[in-house]
């Protein structure tokens, strides 16, 4: 038996999660080329936007016969494609008369964009999760707690992985509990203290500077964390493997590569990629010059590693950015999410380490996690460049502080520019610099940090509902750090250059 999205040709099959334990490199690139070709030529005949916007970019789908042809398709963004064509036309045979679950997040300009899902996203995720709790025999052993601390409501997140969970839990009968509490401490902290110690194991979802917060408060209140068995999924951002550690130490995880998983998602298509105990190990394996050289090239950042289910979605890298395929209630071929990274198939990948002497099947034995490798293709991804910048997981968009900054009483003694950098302290604590640039001939006053600081916080949370919520719920902590610099300072207000409004640090 198939599970079938009505309406779309978008079919994955019931034994999938034995595929994917079983299955190498060449079936999973012949599934990819496959589903590629396939949701092409459906989407060319069956979604109006589609066909008017192949034909006034003169593509002709019969003449798409293979990946090479594929390849020569011109790629849609938001700005060509989602924001030119009314939604009805972006669906599927122009119908919206279906099951459909609509979920919210806020744009560059704060006004919230409507994504929709159908239930067969949701059986995806729940594979995912399937997956992660299979990683590790005390969650099935139970009982487990399932904390969901990302924000509810409309937002995607938190909705999403509940679904998800809660599939999971009912159709396998796991022993597992779940709970949202969503982006608040309070309540969360409360749950660890009166409900969790009647578990064996408990698992927090969230924001990856959310559930420091909550590790780092439960300690300090006394809160035995690592008698809980800790596992973490997280999704919203990237973080470096220092934060893992720092988290692994605090909370006691029992193996770093099977209780924590990270995920690359995007609005218009949700979870894409996760990361595995085969990415997990490469990618710290990547903190080495050599390694890291022979994977990425010349860069110092280390990418977010996660693989990817080629019946859900695939990706292609071209020149650098990512593109990816994949089908939803509005298919997406070639697509452009704004991301830059590249992909390996699980061989290309295992033959470049052999460069460097690492023998990945060795390693995974000597670990002791080979049961839970698959020879699922690898997508990595780097944070995006001068765009937006992200505090627990919420965009801040340069937009956002560009208004703040033309009030009147704060022109008076700044120009307007800023750099905005996400930074961590000594203790990992996330947190947000904004550097100031102050007008020619005026000198830095403490009354000029009082008001911006006040401006700034009025704005986000009139323009970000997310920010609103985080701010409702951490207070003065989510409040960012301002460094006034005097005017034309090289270091980030160099004259004669275009403003780099947002500063990405490893």
């Amino acid at each position: 038996m198939q599970q079938k999205l009505t309406g779309t040709p978008s079919i994955q099959p019931a034994n999938l999660l034995g595929l994917i334990k079983s299955k190498g490199t060449n079936y999973w690139m012949k599934v990819r080329e496959r589903q590629m070709l396939e949701l092409f030529h459906a989407t060319s005949k069956r979604v109006p936007a589609y066909k008017d916007y192949l034909k006034k970019s003169k593509v002709n789908p019969e003449r798409i016969e293979t990946l090479k042809d594929f390849a020569s398709i011109p790629p849609i963004n938001k700005k060509n494609y989602l924001r030119v064509y009314p939604f009805d036309k972006l669906v599927w045979d122009g119908d919206i008369k279906k099951p459909i679950t609509i979920h919210a997040t806020s744009g560059s300009t704060g006004e919230p964009t409507y994504f929709q899902k159908e239930f067969i996203f949701d059986r995806r995720r729940e594979l995912i999760l399937e997956n992660f709790f299979n990683c590790n025999e005390l969650t099935l052993e139970g009982p487990t707690l399932f904390v969901i601390t990302f924000g509810m409501g409309v937002w995607s997140a938190g909705m999403s992985i509940y679904t998800a969970a809660y599939l999971a839990t009912n159709k396998n009968t796991y022993p597992i509990s779940i709970i949202s509490p969503g982006i608040n401490k309070i309540e969360v902290l409360k749950i660890l203290k009166k409900l969790a110690p009647y578990y064996q194991q408990v698992i927090i979802a969230g924001y990856p500077p959310f559930v420091k917060d909550i590790i780092d408060d439960a300690l300090r209140e006394g809160i035995d964390i690592k008698k809980f068995n800790t596992r973490f999924i997280f999704t919203g951002e990237s973080f470096t493997e220092e934060f893992r550690n720092y988290l692994s130490e605090k909370a006691g995880i029992r193996n770093i590569f099977t209780d924590t998983m990270n995920t690359y998602g995007t609005s218009e298509l949700g979870a894409m990629a996760v990361e595995t105990p085969a990415s997990i190990f490469i990618r710290r394996l990547a903190q080495k010059k050599n390694v890291y050289k022979e994977l990425f090239g010349d860069g110092v950042n280390i990418p977010t590693l996660a693989q990817y289910i080629p019946y859900f979605v695939n990706f292609e890298c071209v020149s650098g950015d990512l593109y990816f395929t994949g089908n939803n209630t509005i298919p997406l071929v070639r697509y452009q999410p704004g991301d830059s990274g590249g992909v390996f198939t699980f061989q290309q990948l295992e033959n470049s380490l052999l460069n460097v002497d690492v023998r990945l099947k060795a390693e995974f034995e000597k670990l002791g996690i080979s049961k839970y490798i698959h020879k699922l293709p690898f997508v990595y991804v780097y944070e995006r460049k001068n765009l937006a910048t992200t505090l627990y997981g919420i965009l801040i968009y340069p937009e956002f502080l560009k208004i703040a900054l033309l009030n009147r009483q704060l022109n008076q003694f700044l120009t307007g520019k800023f750099t905005m950098i996400r930074k961590h302290d000594k203790r990992q604590n996330q947190y947000l610099e904004i550097n100031l640039e102050l007008k020619k001939g005026v000198y830095f006053k403490k009354y000029y940090e009082t008001k911006t600081l006040e401006k700034i916080i009025e704005t986000l949370k009139l323009k970000s509902s997310e920010f609103r919520e985080l701010y409702k719920n951490l207070q003065n902590k989510a409040n960012p750090k301002l460094v006034f610099w005097p005017y034309e300072d090289e270091k980030y207000f160099k004259p004669g250059i275009k403003q780099t409004w947002v500063k990405k640090i490893s």
